[in-house]
């Protein structure tokens, strides 16, 4: 690149940077296959809970046929009974499926104390989807099973399931968006806010803020290269300014694919403690990656918005399965109640149109009516074979009842894996912290560039070349995308592999040509010392 084409795209997001590299790579010089481990979009999927939605698909159908049946047109489900008719419906013997689907409701029935029609008809409505969402926000039964989901895997099993409201979303993409806009129209955060941000992280969180729709100003609270991508308890000390208004952080971090420990969880409660007011919105959905792992919602819910889901683990990116979670009893809610009268009104006026009270309406709700311009609030919600799915996929690891789940574990064996492989190809120490999720790497290139060569090489390197021109010499040779971690915010200049898209010997390829792009500005150093 020359220095203007190189300029321009710098000023890119990331993410529309690395579709530049992508249409690069689909015409590298060497002819070979495209490996783009840019993107975090998983390369498998979870089959049991798939196969349950399509098998209740074929029952609500036949259930639907028993109230109308003409041709292709069928009627509507009869609660009545229903539970009973799914139990004849289904064969445990000689479908794993069915047998799962069974143990599934025996478990909702027997640990949960729902009505098996109740819950049965839920289900069956909702995959068949023949009503709107109803409630808006999520539908009954879902939310508890949810959240019961939520407090195995996120919150170290601590009672937060009854205390917590759901809002269901298309994906945490959508979830980002519905948080900033709805923190702006309730003017929980106003323009020329301060915030801050756990970098490097997630880019939208660094480029809504500066939009003019809000214009926060951005705090980075960094996680440094050299410590790993863990952040210092010094930088979390800084939240107890009460000039923060905000906490926005990913847990564990993309890209740096670090969980926040136990020590710096104590850093933070104690951050809470001198600035009561901070508002914390933690997106874990790479959480399920850590053994152990413990959301930052389970130590300051009063606090704290979460955002999860289901993309990555179950390999449904395309299915847009997300959620927001908040406490009954929280922060956002308070700070509304708060406003000044003027402010008062002017929300009394906008929720007004569909909500009686509306000062008594809580962020979550107005979240979902803001979602829909307020107007359409009573068409709003995720579409409920999206939130059925949801549940089938939290019940695959809820029937476990705490045993090991090897689809789980499974999961992040492969990650693991490609992570292993990376390294060793490139010849790098493999960390082995056990707060390391492994779904992505940071590979700076300029640390590299030392440790094979020499300190004069790094530092002719960094004089000559940057990341991008990195990237687009692996992907113009060689047909291999990474993304630019600049784009997260990342300090050096590392670039992200994405341990989640690719085969395990892909992740031999990309370390051989990373080495070999390295190899060729070698080649050109060498040649300058002779002039």
């Amino acid at each position: 690149m020359d220095a203007a084409e190189e300029k321009a795209l710098a000023r890119i997001s990331a993410f529309e940077i690395s579709e530049e590299m992508i249409a690069i790579a689909q015409h590298n010089k060497q002819h070979a296959q495209l490996l783009d481990a840019g993107r975090g979009n998983p390369n498998w999927i979870n089959t049991k809970g798939r196969l349950a939605q399509a098998r209740l698909i074929e029952f609500g159908v036949k259930e639907s046929k028993r109230t109308i049946d003409h041709g292709d047109l069928a009627g509507y489900i009869d609660k009545k009974g229903i539970a009973n008719r799914l139990q004849a419906f289904l064969d445990p013997d000689d479908n794993e499926i069915d047998r799962f689907l069974i143990d599934a409701f025996t478990y909702l029935h027997h640990d949960l104390h729902f009505d098996l029609d109740e819950v049965v008809a839920e289900f069956t409505n909702g995959v068949i989807g023949n009503t709107y969402p109803t409630p808006s926000r999520v539908l009954p039964y879902t939310e508890k099973i949810l959240n019961r989901y939520l407090q195995e895997i996120l919150y170290q099993n601590k009672p937060l399931a009854d205390q917590t409201n759901l809002f269901l979303t298309e994906g945490g993409t959508a979830a980002i968006v519905y948080i900033f806009n709805s923190l702006k129209e309730n003017h929980i955060l106003n323009p020329g806010d301060k915030i801050a941000i756990n970098t490097p992280i997630f880019t939208p969180y660094l480029e809504i803020p500066i939009l003019n729709d809000y214009d926060l100003v951005e705090l980075h609270l960094s996680a440094e290269e050299s410590r790993n991508w863990e952040l210092k308890g010094e930088e979390l000390d800084k939240l107890q300014d009460p000039s923060i208004k905000a906490f926005f952080l990913v847990n564990p971090s993309n890209p740096g694919s670090r969980s926040l420990t136990p020590e710096l969880l104590a850093h933070l409660q104690r951050a809470v403690a001198k600035n009561p007011n901070l508002l914390i919105i933690t997106d874990d959905v790479y959480g399920t990656f850590v053994d152990d792992f413990q959301s930052v919602y389970s130590v300051v819910p009063y606090n704290t918005l979460l955002v999860y889901s289901f993309s990555k683990l179950f390999g449904v990116t395309g299915w847009r399965l997300g959620m927001i979670a908040v406490n009954q009893n929280n922060l956002f809610d308070h700070l509304i109640q708060k406003l000044p009268a003027a402010d008062q009104k002017e929300m009394n006026k906008r929720y007004g149109i569909v909500e009686v009270n509306p000062a008594q309406m809580k962020f979550i709700d107005r979240m979902t009516a803001d979602s829909r311009s307020i107007g359409l609030y009573h068409t709003s919600g995720l579409s409920t074979p999206q939130q059925i799915l949801a549940d089938l996929f939290a019940l695959t690891h809820l029937i476990l009842r705490g045993k090991p789940d090897q689809y789980v574990l499974t999961a992040r064996q492969i990650v693991s894996d490609r992570y292993a492989k990376l390294y060793e190809a490139l010849g790098l120490p493999i960390n082995k912290s056990k707060n390391n999720s492994k779904y992505y790497a940071m590979i700076d290139v300029y640390r590299l560039a030392k440790l094979k060569y020499s300190e004069a090489f790094r530092n002719y390197l960094k004089d000559n070349y940057s990341p991008l021109d990195f990237l687009v010499r692996l992907a113009d040779k060689f047909g291999i995308v990474l993304m630019y971690g600049r784009g997260f915010d990342a300090d050096g200049d590392s670039l992200r592999v994405s341990e989640a898209n690719l085969t395990f010997d892909d992740y031999q390829r990309i370390g051989d040509k990373i080495l070999a792009v390295l190899q060729d500005y070698y080649a050109e150093y060498q040649q300058s010392l002779q002039h």
